[in-house]
């Protein structure tokens, strides 16, 4: 099925007939690509302005193309404006209303781009921005982990290795290492920034343009730090998505792992955590059930978000140089990242902010699975001066005669530790308790109360230098 025959008239004279329904449809993009439409008017306006700045363009057609566009911007913010699929992308609706506005002076305004940097530049633009908004999201989730710290600096709990029970830590030094998670995902974003802060406007189709264009004038009009260098590349790259997604998808992993443990947290067997009834949920058959669907959701999300990465790496990988209609593929994986992520990690943000800590379950948690053993055999190599390997085998047999009398190693009597070795005396009770144990793992970056009060004022410091709208 064609159109009639009287084609896609944004096409020219190239093309005799329109395309089929079929071809229609595969080849049009304009419903994910309107998310672009603010970038495509902001680069259009200052292309324009650059055109009549240059001698291009006449002030009056360049005036009459920025009321244009400003006209058609309001239509899209108010929700008027009549997208078409015949008309393929944001560009040819820009384009094509944009004439019915104004006239042939709309047609003025594609002078010395092409639509392939006219697209590089737009989802450099929206990718630019959101990353700068993941960011600032990003300070947000690190702000309530460092008010749960602070309060939690000495509440202890028992720290896992192997999801078993391995040493005593704070629930504030828990809560710290996730801030320095998170500030690499800062870092990252912002790296990231800084290397797609380059304007790809002015390139053309692939070989640049024999107008005399200013490309350091746009760059700038459009908050670009400088343009890009080559034209091949400027519309073949999309390192900038493919950077994003990927910091995006390492920032997704960080989301699940937290997730992860808020499921296992806020489990009766657990009971470290209440989630508040803001994010939690119940159940159609089970009346008590309070379900964690919140973190639930945010651990799941991390699919779909590594699942866009691997799919642009994969568009991308066979494609020579420069633009192929494959990279129109390049959009939805990376809206749909965006958005997910953004949402997963504004629910982490409130998870983190309302989740009530059950301080005793934690308490009760830290002192089993006989967590203080190695302040045992800490205590071995310092008081009495034993070999660490032999202190780890003497500490070991300890561990089997409390198992066997169903107590923890602070319940030993001094005689039976000496039955294991008779140079232990009873100063060594002294170390065996959890408290005990947090408080003398002072070394930097330890769990020690003081020194996670210390790393958490050192990072509110950090941000507030930082300032609340640093640039990156």
């Amino acid at each position: 099925m064609s159109d009639g025959g009287s084609g896609n008239k944004m096409w020219g004279g190239r093309f005799a007939s329109g395309p089929d329904a079929i071809m229609e449809a595969i080849n049009a993009s304009i419903d994910f690509d309107k998310k672009l439409y603010a970038e495509d008017i902001a680069g259009s306006k200052a292309h324009a302005a650059m055109l009549a700045a240059q001698g291009i363009i006449s002030p009056s057609d360049a005036q009459s193309i920025t009321e244009g566009l400003d006209t058609i911007l309001s239509e899209m913010e108010r929700g008027e404006f009549a997208y078409s699929a015949r008309l393929e992308d944001i560009h040819m609706n820009v384009e094509s209303r944009l004439a019915e506005l104004i006239g042939p002076a709309a047609g003025r305004l594609h002078t010395a781009r092409s639509r392939n940097d006219q697209v590089a530049v737009d989802f450099r633009l929206w990718v630019k921005k959101t990353a700068q908004k993941t960011h600032a999201q990003l300070r947000d989730l690190m702000e309530a982990f460092l008010q749960k710290a602070e309060s939690h600096a000495g509440t202890v709990m028992p720290g896992f290795t192997h999801l078993q029970t391995a040493q005593p830590v704070t629930f504030g030094h828990h809560c710290m290492a996730y801030v320095e998670m998170f500030a690499r995902d800062r870092s990252r974003f912002a790296d990231a920034i800084r290397r797609m802060d380059e304007c790809p406007l002015g390139a053309a189709a692939l070989a640049g343009t024999s107008f005399p264009i200013d490309r350091h004038a746009t760059a700038a009009a459009l908050g670009f730090r400088e343009p890009t260098r080559n034209s091949l590349d400027s519309v073949s790259d999309r390192d900038f998505a493919l950077e994003f997604l990927a910091a995006t998808s390492i920032c997704a992993t960080h989301l699940s792992r937290l997730a992860e443990e808020i499921v296992l947290w806020s489990t009766p067997q657990f009971s470290f955590i209440r989630l508040s009834d803001r994010f939690s949920t119940g159940s159609s058959i089970m009346p008590q059930k309070r379900n964690p669907d919140a973190a639930e959701l945010v651990r799941a999300k991390t699919g779909r978000i590594n699942g866009a990465l691997i799919a642009l790496l994969t568009v991308m990988k066979g494609l020579a140089l420069t633009y192929s209609k494959d990279m129109q593929e390049d959009k939805e994986a990376v809206f749909d990242a965006a958005e997910s992520l953004e949402l997963a990690i504004l629910a982490m943000t409130g998870m983190i902010a309302d989740m009530t800590i059950n301080e005793e379950s934690m308490q009760a948690a830290a002192g089993a699975g006989f967590s203080i053993a190695t302040d045992l055999a800490d205590w071995l190599v310092r008081e009495i001066g034993m070999p660490f390997r032999e202190a780890h085998h003497v500490t070991g047999r300890a561990v089997a005669i409390a198992e066997e009398k169903d107590c923890g190693l602070e319940e030993l009597t001094l005689a039976e530790l000496q039955s294991v070795d008779p140079r232990i005396t009873q100063e060594a009770f002294g170390v065996l308790s959890v408290e005990k144990s947090v408080a003398s793992r002072s070394s930097f970056g330890g769990t020690a109360p003081d020194n996670v009060r210390a790393q958490a004022q050192a990072w509110r410091e950090r941000l507030s230098a930082q300032g609340s709208d640093e640039a990156v």
